[in-house]
């Protein structure tokens, strides 16, 4: 989605889903070496946020929340020892 996506379903435990939608632009890649060919696209497919909604029953959102961040205060090179 290009951004955090904060998890408010309460749902708990491992669920096993197949989703269809398509992909963004450049969002495939190439499968790593040995692994099964990808599927083919589907250019008819739902995007995300709307195959999310249709399949599954879940809305994405767009709010405000805590996101983990880094944050460095200086750097150096480092030293011989």
């Amino acid at each position: 989605m290009g951004r955090p996506v904060l998890d408010e379903t309460g749902l708990t435990g491992a669920y096993d889903l197949t989703l269809s939608y398509l992909p963004d632009a450049g969002g495939r890649g190439l499968p790593p070496p040995g692994a099964p060919d990808l599927p083919p696209i589907d250019p008819n497919a739902p995007s995300l946020p709307t195959a999310l909604q249709e399949q599954l029953g879940l809305k994405l959102e767009a709010a405000k929340g805590p996101v983990e961040m880094i944050v460095i205060d200086s750097i150096e090179p480092p030293t011989e020892d």
